[in-house]
């Protein structure tokens, strides 16, 4: 899989997001990877076999190596 995410919209019933929510801030995420994070546990409970998710790269990109040349 790759890092694409695909986009949809979802209605919740305002309860049920603030639930989602706290355990979101509990587990220090975003609703968002709260519900992917969800999702994911209740296919599996259900057997559903999915692919790894692609671990999100974080932090500071790798700095360049310095052009043409030799550093002293």
């Amino acid at each position: 899989m790759s890092n694409a995410r695909k986009p949809f919209p979802l209605r919740l019933d305002p309860l049920l997001h603030a639930a989602v929510e706290r355990t979101a801030t509990g587990d220090l995420r975003s609703v968002n990877a709260q519900i992917e994070v969800l999702l994911r546990e209740a296919l599996a409970r259900r057997g559903v076999k999915l692919a790894a998710p692609v671990p999100t790269r974080r932090g500071r990109p790798p700095k360049e190596a310095p052009q043409g040349g030799t550093r002293q």
